[in-house]
């Protein structure tokens, strides 16, 4: 990525920002992020060093608030920025150039990393095509035939669940029925003609005649 601050320009930039309130580094950190849109985030081993200088050189001072460290531009560093405001304007003027060209930048390098991963896509595709192709027709047929038993597998789960709901539901109904007196003496037989009919049919759906 191009350099963002010519030489000497991010420690005039820092001043500038402190101007508008004291941060600790983090913020400032975060406020060059905002600036840049995103596009650039300095890192601690960038901003803090200059810090320090400043600091040596008696334009900011620093204060604990707990565990964070607060940065407060003095007099002298005021004093500073006023002799200099038309270098800082040129700074700015650099850093709304900066934005655009990163910018400019990110978005190539999307535009890149799209092409490469359309282009890895349409090989991987060609790739399982090919693959696809070379299959052993005896590999399809053995895995067919997994299919086909998973297949029957899960079926006869399904209806050995619906087999013990019927019964339960049905046990649960006549224990009622018989428990109050009301459990007519032709349910037996119809139960048993019912079942014998179901199990016929099942049996011929199923080709075992």
């Amino acid at each position: 990525m191009s350099p963002v601050f010519s030489h000497g320009s991010l420690r005039l930039y820092l001043l500038s920002l402190l101007e508008e309130s004291p941060r600790h580094g983090y913020e400032l950190i975060q406020a060059l992020t905002d600036r840049f849109g995103g596009t650039y985030s300095p890192s601690a081993g960038t901003i803090y060093p200059r810090l320090a200088k400043l600091e040596e050189e008696g334009l900011v001072t620093k204060t604990a608030e707990g565990r964070k460290t607060v940065y407060a531009i003095t007099d002298a560093g005021r004093a500073e920025l006023e002799a200099r405001r038309p270098e800082l304007d040129a700074i700015e003027e650099e850093v709304t150039d900066s934005v655009r060209r990163l910018a400019d930048e990110v978005r190539a390098g999307v535009d890149d990393a799209m092409r490469t991963l359309r282009a890895e896509l349409a090989s991987a595709a060609r790739q399982a095509k090919r693959n696809a192709s070379r299959v052993d027709p005896r590999q399809q047929a053995r895995e067919a035939g997994r299919d086909v038993r998973a297949a029957g597998a899960a079926a006869v789960r399904e209806a050995e669940a619906a087999l013990n709901e019927f019964r339960q539901q049905l046990r649960t109904d006549l224990r009622s029925e018989a428990a109050r007196g009301t459990l007519p003496e032709s349910v037996v037989p119809l139960l048993k003609s019912e079942l014998d009919r179901v199990q016929r049919a099942v049996v011929e759906a199923i080709g075992r005649r």
